[in-house]
């Protein structure tokens, strides 16, 4: 009888247990799928900041602000060389030595790292995302927009009342007064027509007109009057070579703007209707 006993108390301990449902396996760990492009730490600001002033000098026009392209140069932020960069190791080269189309630059090996922090310093990713577009970029003074206007642009241009009515998107505007003929594109209005830079090539037995191609130290290329191309080989100063730049006044008050002046005289234009 005992026995008997103790077999059914071992049965009734035992009935719980069974009772539970079963344990489920550990879940495995979550798939993650890597990153499409190089995920980077941030940059130093100030690196950031210097970056962005020499971007800005000679970069801005080719590739534009936000080095997705601007006037004939390429989108930066999705070419196989950008992204494989890390500090500016890939993009000093091309920055140094140039290529077809795009000149060479004398900059330090600190300004093509801070170029290139600035360059990494956009995301890349979806269309939206990557873009980062700002709500609106007129956040400056209207009023001293036109000081400014008035005492550092009103020699040549004595009137652009109109100018917000045919350029109606403010950042195509901002691109065009920085450099006339880049701020053309989609949408908000026909950007400014500008003539092309012409050069004029005196050698021992000619002088040669014609339309700017390319020049550089060592080569002057050009196409006449009649669509003919033809390049000239630089020693020095022979030939003689003379540009006829229409924009050199916007050139070279490039590396002259703040980023305040840029603000206040885009907010001053976009009220000239």
């Amino acid at each position: 009888m005992s026995r008997l006993l103790r077999a059914a108390a071992c049965l009734a301990a035992l009935l719980p247990l069974y009772a539970q449902p079963p344990i489920a396996p550990p879940k495995p760990p979550a798939f993650r799928r890597p990153p499409a492009f190089p995920e980077r730490p941030p940059a130093d600001p100030a690196s950031l900041e210097r970056g962005k002033a020499v971007y800005g000098v000679h970069c801005t026009f080719c590739h534009g602000v936000d080095a997705r392209g601007g006037s004939g140069g390429p989108n930066l932020i999705r070419t196989s060389l950008v992204l494989n960069d890390k500090n500016g190791e890939l993009i000093g080269p091309v920055i140094r030595e140039g290529r077809e189309g795009m000149p060479k630059f004398d900059l330090t090996p600190t300004q093509i790292s801070d170029i290139a922090a600035f360059i990494h310093n956009f995301k890349v990713g979806g269309y939206d995302v990557s873009r980062m577009t700002p709500p609106s970029i007129v956040t400056g003074d209207p009023t001293a927009g036109a000081a400014y206007f008035a005492k550092t642009c009103s020699g040549c241009h004595s009137n652009l009342n109109g100018i917000a009515s045919r350029i109606t998107d403010p950042k195509q505007l901002q691109q065009t007064w920085l450099m006339p003929g880049s701020g053309g594109g989609r949408g908000g209005g026909a950007g400014a027509r500008v003539s092309p830079t012409t050069v004029t090539v005196t050698t021992a037995t000619a002088k040669v007109n014609g339309r700017l191609v390319r020049i550089d130290d060592f080569f002057v290329s050009l196409i006449d009057a009649e669509g003919t191309p033809i390049t000239f080989t630089r020693s020095g100063d022979v030939p003689k070579v003379e540009l006829q730049d229409p924009l050199i006044g916007h050139r070279k008050l490039l590396s002259t703007y703040s980023d305040t002046d840029i603000h206040n005289l885009t907010a001053f234009l976009v009220t000239l209707k």
